[in-house]
């Protein structure tokens, strides 16, 4: 199952090329990036960890990239996402966030079904990976 948060999940992943012209135009529209990496792939789960810190003043793709690939190296089993922050005031917020990897293997969710009081039934959403303790999920 392939998990699809962010933009451009629907599609298939972005190639290098791709992912370069998208940060560029984060770094032409002004925004801050910064790289971020998870194994628990829960669409509730927005605390991502990050990687080293945002990067506001940079102006170049390849410092981004760079970051990119020296976090797909420490952690090449995991989702890892860029994320652009606009700071202009009135907006304050992620602008645009995609994934630029993800494990070679999704085991995709499943639904726990609960019965509540007065014959109502909830159900919840679980990732199938979080079965494994943290770090061994992959």
């Amino acid at each position: 199952m392939r998990l699809t948060q962010g933009t451009f999940s629907f599609l298939p992943d972005l190639s290098e090329k791709q992912i370069r012209a998208q940060v560029e135009y984060c770094l032409k529209n002004g925004w801050a990036i910064n790289v971020e990496f998870t194994d628990d792939p829960h669409p509730r789960n927005s605390y991502w960890d990050m990687w080293g810190l945002p990067m506001f003043d940079a102006k170049d793709a390849a410092a981004i990239l760079y970051e990119v690939h020296a976090c797909r190296k420490a952690y090449p089993d995991r989702y890892i996402k860029v994320n652009a922050y606009d700071s202009t005031r009135g907006w304050e917020t992620t602008r645009l966030s995609f994934i630029v990897n993800r494990p070679p293997v999704e085991p995709g969710f499943g639904l726990r079904r609960q019965e509540a009081a007065g014959r109502n039934i909830r159900y919840t959403l679980y990732s199938y990976a979080t079965g494994k303790p943290e770090g061994e999920r992959y």
